[in-house]
């Protein structure tokens, strides 16, 4: 059984805001520090940064409108906490605690991914999806059930009708869609609006990428200021880290679909 919403839901709006802000500092700074917090609905977008760059609130202000359209945007940006700066004043490590988890992709999940991004093709629209063994439910807003209901017969979709969605329906915040991002990984730590110095961003990855090579279940652990992970220094997560998410086109582009 597995969830996936596409890049519209209010949720992954967040997210790919968080991201771009990212994107925003690493153009600044090889190694920047940055928390993105992203909360947005219905006319508003709040931001809260913390970060060791050196970025703007009309920057962020144009992230949110060329992402999400025009709207209130209220940002804060603050330093980062000086004590989490020292931490890697002296080169890479583990930028919080955590427990993370890779676990291989299930051939439903698969199915269920390569599904949400068709129907995304035709209507780039809020959407969320749901395949539980046989049942395929499809809910996607601004579509035409019965063009659907052609293309995926048997599946339950909009089951109470038509809709719009989008954040002028429902409100959307960073790292609240980690099931559709990561399926069975889902640990505490959130993938989107952090730095690849942060755990939650490298660790994760690695985690992940590492079951789908071995097939089997990954599960690891770390401390603040740990140096080594899975016996591998920090600094080379790090660098599998930053390899992938520029794969994909940066940390915007990370925060649309997640990792599957």
């Amino acid at each position: 059984m597995i969830e996936k919403v596409n890049p519209c839901h209010p949720d992954k709006v967040a997210d790919r805001i968080a991201g771009a802000i990212v994107d925003l500092v690493y153009k600044t700074e090889k190694d920047p520090k940055i928390a993105v917090e992203v909360l947005i609905g219905h006319g508003v977008c709040y931001v809260i940064v913390e970060t060791s760059a050196d970025i703007f609130a009309e920057q962020i202000k144009r992230i949110v409108h060329r992402i999400a359209g025009q709207m209130a945007v209220i940002s804060d940006i603050k330093p980062q906490d000086k004590h989490l700066a020292d931490n890697q004043a002296d080169g890479f490590r583990c930028g919080d605690n955590g427990i993370f988890k890779g676990v291989p992709l299930t051939d439903e999940e698969k199915k269920l991914s390569a599904i949400a991004r068709d129907i995304y093709k035709a209507y780039p629209c809020d959407g969320k999806y749901i395949m539980d063994g046989e049942r395929l439910i499809i809910c996607q807003s601004n579509a035409k059930t019965k063009e659907l209901r052609k293309k995926y017969p048997g599946a339950d979709i909009n089951p109470i009708g038509d809709w719009t969605g989008g954040t002028d329906v429902d409100t959307g915040a960073t790292n609240r869609k980690l099931g559709s991002d990561m399926a069975q990984s889902v640990t505490g730590g959130g993938l989107h609006g952090k730095d690849q110095s942060k755990a939650d961003v490298s660790v994760n990855i690695h985690a992940f990428l590492k079951a789908q090579k071995t097939g089997q279940p990954v599960v690891l652990s770390c401390a603040i200021g740990d140096d080594t992970v899975d016996g591998m220094p920090y600094s080379e997560i790090v660098e599998e880290a930053r390899e992938y998410i520029n794969s994909l086109g940066g940390f915007e582009k990370f925060a649309e679909w997640g990792l599957f």
